[in-house]
C-alpha cells in the first residue's frame, strides 16, 4: 500500500470514523465536542512560527511535558502548539500548561492531506516533534512539501510494531525518509528504524526522557500529612495504576486475599481511562469493599478498603501515598506503562509479564532488582505481602530504582540539542 491508495481508503472509512468517534460519545461525551478540530474546521488562532508537538494522549502528554518546558526555555520568543487526540488528552496538557501563554492547543486533524494541510497552514511550525511512536504519513509528507523538519521524540518501536509498519513498507519507508530526525530510546529501536527505511544519519539513539523525571519534594512531603491526617502512617498501603479492563478483577481477587491477613490494608485502584471510573467503583461494591472515590474529596477512614483514583493529574501523588507500587496493562496484553514513575518516588515495583512496550526499562529495573514481576492475583497478592513484611526488602528495591533512574538521566538534554539543530530562527 502506497499513500495514495491508504488516503483513499482513509476517505473511505470516514463513516467508520464517525461511527467510532459517535460510540466512544457514548461513553466519553467529550469525544462528541470539537468535532471540527478534527478535520482542521474552527481551529482556536494560532500563534504561527513556532513549534508543533504531537502527543496522542494523557500518557504521551506526560511525558512531552520536560520537553516541553526545555523549547520554552530555550526558545523564549516562539510559541508551542501542543496537539492530542483524545478529550483526556486534551485536559492533561491544558491543566499542565495552564499558566503558560506561549502554549496553544487542539485537536491534531485526522491523517487527511487537506486537513493536514489546513492545520499547518493555520500553525506554520518551524519545527513538528512527535512524541514516541504517532507517525502519520500524510502529515509528515505535508510537512515536507513545507520543508518543515519533523523529528520524532522518545521514540520508541516493538518487535510487534515493526513487524506490522514493515507489512505496509510502500507507505512507511517514504514516510520515515521525509523525517529529519528520529531520536529513540535503545539501539534495538534504532536499527528497527534504519531496517524499516528511515535515513541512518537522521536516527540517533538519545535514551529515554522518562529517566529525566523531576519530582517536587514536597510531594512526598504532602502525601506523608494526608496519611497522617487518615490516621494511615502504620497503615499498609498499595496501589494498582493504570489499569486496563480485565486487570481491575485480578487486583481486588489479590486485595481480598491480602486482606485476609492484613485487615486494614488499604487498595489505591487508578484505572488508566477516566470513562472507566463509575464501572469500576460498581465493581468494587458489588464484591462488598468498601470504596471511596478520590473525587469526592473524603477522608480516608479505617474501614475504608478502596480508595478509588478518579481523578486527573493525580497519578503521581497517588503513588506518592502508596508503600509499593503495581503498574497496570501488564497483566493483560496491552504491553505495560510507566515503570519509571513509581521508581523515581523510591516505591518499589510489581508488574504483569506484558511489558513490551517497556522491554529495555523493564530489564533494566529488573536486572537491578528493582522490579518484580506477577502473573496472577495469587502472584500479585504474595509480592504486595512480601513487601508489607519485609520492609529492607522493599527499601532494596526501591534504592535500587532510584539508581537506575539516576545513571541513565540525560536523554532530555541530549533530545533537545538534536531538536536544536533544526530549528531554524
Amino acid at each position: 500500500m502506497n499513500r495514495t491508495l491508504y488516503t483513499a481508503l482513509f476517505y473511505l472509512g470516514l463513516p467508520l470514523v464517525a461511527l467510532r468517534l459517535w460510540l466512544r460519545a457514548r461513553k466519553a461525551p467529550a469525544y462528541a465536542r470539537r468535532v471540527g478540530e478534527r478535520f482542521a474546521y474552527g481551529l482556536p488562532a494560532l500563534q504561527p512560527g513556532g513549534i508543533w508537538v504531537h502527543a496522542v494522549s494523557v500518557g504521551e502528554s506526560i511525558a512531552a511535558a520536560p520537553m516541553i518546558r526545555g523549547l520554552l526555555e530555550r526558545y523564549p520568543q516562539l510559541p508551542i502548539t501542543v496537539t492530542c487526540m483524545t478529550p483526556t488528552g486534551s485536559e492533561r496538557i491544558q491543566a499542565l500548561f495552564a499558566n503558560e501563554p506561549r502554549i496553544q492547543h487542539c485537536y491534531l486533524p485526522y491523517d487527511l492531506p487537506t486537513a493536514a494541510a489546513r492545520f499547518l497552514d493555520r500553525a506554520q511550525p518551524r519545527l513538528a516533534v512527535i512524541m514516541e511512536t504517532e507517525l502519520w504519513p500524510n502529515h509528515i509528507h505535508q510537512c515536507a512539501k513545507r520543508g518543515i523538519p519533523v523529528a520524532l521524540a522518545n521514540g520508541r518501536l516493538s518487535e510487534r510494531s515493526a513487524k506490522g509498519y514493515g507489512r505496509f513498507a510502500r507507505l512507511t519507508a517514504p514516510m520515515l525518509a521525509e523525517m529529519s530526525l528520529l531520536a529513540v530510546q535503545t539501539e534495538t529501536e534504532a536499527q528497527r528504524f534504519r531496517d524499516l527505511g528511515a535515513r541512518p544519519e537522521t536516527v540517533q539513539v538519545t535514551g529515554s526522557i522518562k529517566f529525566d523525571l523531576s519530582i517536587d519534594p514536597q510531594l512526598l512531603v504532602r502525601a506523608a500529612a494526608l496519611r497522617e491526617q487518615w490516621q494511615a502512617l502504620e497503615r499498609p498501603v498499595w496501589i494498582a495504576a493504570s489499569t486496563h479492563e480485565g486487570e481491575d478483577e485480578i487486583v481486588l481477587a489479590a486485595h481480598r486475599q491480602l486482606l485476609a491477613s492484613y485487615p486494614n490494608a488499604l487498595l489505591i485502584l487508578v484505572p488508566r481511562h477516566p470513562e472507566r471510573f463509575d464501572r469500576v467503583f460498581a465493581l468494587c461494591q458489588e464484591q462488598g469493599l468498601a470504596t471511596l472515590r478520590r473525587s469526592s474529596g473524603a477522608a480516608v477512614a479505617p474501614d475504608t478498603s478502596v480508595l478509588l483514583g478518579d481523578t486527573m493529574g493525580e497519578l503521581l501523588f497517588l503513588y506518592a501515598l502508596a508503600d509499593s507500587a503495581f503498574v497496570g496493562g501488564s497483566l493483560v496484553p496491552n504491553g505495560g506503562h510507566n515503570l519509571l514513575e513509581p521508581a523515581a518516588l523510591a516505591k518499589p515495583v510489581l508488574s504483569g509479564p506484558h511489558l513490551f512496550n517497556f522491554l529495555e526499562i523493564a530489564a533494566m529495573l529488573r536486572s537491578a532488582g528493582a522490579l518484580q514481576e506477577v502473573d496472577d492475583a495469587q502472584g500479585l497478592a504474595v509480592a504486595v505481602q512480601r513487601l508489607f513484611e519485609l520492609p529492607r526488602d522493599a527499601q532494596k528495591m526501591a534504592e535500587a530504582g532510584l539508581q537506575v533512574m539516576r545513571a541513565n538521566q540525560g536523554a532530555l538534554k541530549r533530545l533537545l540539542d538534536g531538536l536544536g539543530r533544526l530549528i531554524k530562527l
